[in-house]
């Protein structure tokens, strides 16, 4: 992953930033993380588990948390970066004693937690990184634990757009649906599904009741590749890199 003092940089001026990368899309990124959070809720409905505990990988200044206790209902919220700057943002805004905002070395992973959520976060870690990441989230989740990773889509061209704009994300290392599956898979997770969301901006907002049918169409500007830790764990499988 980048350095702290590189997201250090970016802690202040995020929200900025952000809005004008965005604004392309006629949407805040408010409509973008809910957009998520309702998905994820409703693809893990199925799974008749409650969500009591989840991890925020990546948490950056953990705007996430309102939506994630309110459409996930979870009750526990372990936030965690590299950015120290932004995690003393977190904890002034969202820090409670059920919300949590760590750095990485400061969280011990227990395999205790129902859920771990990751957005963007995935294309600043470098290519050799990669493994190690995954392994980690692994550790953190208990047996059956849900991995829900979502990332922007390097096929739509509209999110290489923004990207581009984002003084954040200008020098990412983009990484597809494809290649995120297979590195979850290596890393021991079972793919159970890979959606496509986010295909309208807001001026054909009135062709968004049709994106539920759609997300198996590989063109939408984020993408969730949702993946389980096995219930019972034998053996924990040593993933290759083959990004």
């Amino acid at each position: 992953m980048k350095n702290v003092a590189e997201f250090d940089q970016f802690a202040d001026s995020y929200d900025e930033d952000l809005r004008q990368a965005l604004s392309v899309s006629g949407e805040g990124k408010e409509f973008f993380a809910r957009g998520r959070i309702a998905w994820l809720a409703r693809r893990l409905k199925p799974f008749g588990q409650p969500v009591r505990s989840l991890l925020d990988y990546g948490c950056g200044v953990g705007d996430t948390t309102a939506l994630v206790r309110e459409l996930l209902g979870c009750e526990t919220i372990t936030g965690l970066d590299v950015s120290v700057r932004s995690l003393e943002r977190a904890r002034r805004n969202h820090g409670s004693n059920t919300h949590f905002f760590l750095t990485f070395d400061e969280y011990i992973p227990d395999a205790s937690l129902d859920v771990a959520y990751c957005n963007g976060v995935f294309h600043h870690i470098p290519l050799d990184q990669r493994i190690a990441a995954v392994a980690y989230i692994y550790r953190c989740l208990r047996p059956g634990g849900m991995f829900a990773l979502w990332e922007n889509n390097p096929w739509n061209p509209g999110t290489q757009y923004v990207m581009h704009r984002c003084r954040f994300d200008r020098n990412a290392i983009k990484i597809s649906a494809p290649v995120a599956s297979r590195l979850l898979a290596e890393g021991g997770f079972e793919v159970v599904s890979t959606d496509y969301l986010f295909f309208f901006p807001r001026y054909l907002r009135a062709l968004r009741s049709l994106e539920p049918f759609l997300v198996k169409v590989p063109l939408g500007a984020q993408y969730l590749v949702l993946a389980r830790k096995a219930a019972k764990i034998d053996v924990v499988p040593t993933a290759r890199q083959t990004l």
